[in-house]
């Protein structure tokens, strides 16, 4: 063994495109900084990406690639896709040569494959490891694991072989403590601080029919002593009127981890990153899967709903009614929240983060413990 002082790791994560691509990214790159503080860490992502914002404001560098994203229909953007790969390729193997990378880790999403691809290129040459964030694995993922280093799902069934150890989630997730910052999370939202509060939200854009259906109930759930945080989406609104308790409806919710603290339940679609989140802070929660796609959101929520911390409504069939009908009964019963709360933590995988990071070491460094 050569006595040689180890140059830093040099780690690229390739998450771009939605928080759903890009959160468990930051993660994986937070706990890699733990394990390995000497690492240096490159972002990939696209212009047009919310990476362009959480990236740097998690304070690792970005660097922009040609977006790739796979058309599921025959179209002109399936004409062009082979073009927008070399493209795409060309510029991300640029950016594993200058950065020197020993390992990318790819979450699926718009630079994904263009990341895979480029390792496997003469020259370059970085072995790759894939997280699946689904239940369903996406197209990207499907190319990267046929020759990754080490594949890992959140949940099983996502069809690809490796084992399932969750999702990386932020450590002011996972080490929340939801009881104790109730008073602060309530007062920083204006909330009751006394009344049961629902939390409403359809990801960082929002959804129109989780809108439609809880503002649609504000009347009810006023009469019935409910508080709600409601986070409409940017380029959304909602119309209540002044209640007591306060209906606070918001674009964006900058602190999801005060969000969930102020809350006793949810009411939210299911993608991955937040069944994940979710489930790991014991937030019990109605989840109305996105009616569009393969089904994957259905699929996501599945073993929290069957670990009884959750309950599973089809986007139909959310109503003001339906709302009302749920979360009333639910809100004024503790015990039954209590129970839906230690479910959903059965599901959880708080050292997901970690657990990845190793894998990456392993595969960046050969063997474990091997001197750099």
């Amino acid at each position: 063994m050569s006595d040689r002082p180890r140059r830093p790791l040099s780690v690229v994560v390739a998450g771009g495109g939605t928080a759903g691509h890009i959160e468990p990214a930051l993660a994986l790159a937070d706990a890699v900084r733990r394990l390995r503080p000497d690492a240096r860490i490159t972002a990939l992502g696209t212009a047009r990406g919310l990476e362009t914002t959480l990236v740097p404001k998690r304070g690792y560098p970005l660097e922009l690639v040609p977006p790739v994203p796979l058309p599921r229909k025959p179209s002109k953007d399936l004409a062009a896709l082979p073009w927008r790969v070399v493209a795409s390729v060309r510029r991300t193997r640029q950016v594993l040569k200058a950065v020197d990378a020993d390992v990318v880790v790819g979450f699926g999403g718009y630079v994904a494959l263009p990341a895979y691809l480029a390792s496997r290129l003469p020259g370059t040459r970085v072995p790759v490891v894939i997280h699946e964030a689904n239940a369903s694995a996406g197209l990207a993922n499907k190319v990267g694991a046929r020759h990754a280093a080490a594949v890992a799902a959140a949940v099983p069934g996502s069809g690809l072989s490796g084992p399932v150890i969750g999702m990386p989630l932020r450590r002011a997730i996972t080490t929340l403590d939801r009881e104790a910052l109730r008073a602060k999370a309530r007062a920083h939202f204006g909330l009751d601080p006394d009344a049961p509060t629902l939390l409403v939200f359809g990801g960082s854009q929002g959804a129109r029919s989780l809108n439609e259906a809880v503002s649609g109930a504000a009347a009810g759930l006023a009469e019935a002593g409910i508080g709600v945080l409601h986070a409409h989406g940017p380029k959304n609104s909602v119309d209540v009127t002044a209640s007591r308790p306060p209906y606070v409806a918001v674009p964006y919710l900058e602190r999801m981890d005060l969000a969930y603290a102020a809350a006793d339940l949810a009411i939210c679609r299911s993608g991955a990153m937040t069944v994940a989140e979710v489930s790991a802070v014991g937030l019990p929660a109605i989840y109305v899967p996105l009616p569009h796609g393969n089904g994957e959101q259905r699929l996501n929520a599945l073993p929290v709903v069957e670990h009884g911390g959750g309950i599973l409504v089809e986007d139909a069939d959310l109503t003001p009614e339906r709302v009302l009908e749920l979360v009333v009964p639910l809100l004024t019963s503790g015990e039954r929240l209590s129970a839906m709360s230690v479910g959903a933590r059965r599901t959880g995988h708080a050292d997901a983060d970690e657990t990845l990071a190793r894998m990456v070491l392993d595969a960046a460094e050969g063997t474990e413990g091997t001197q750099r």
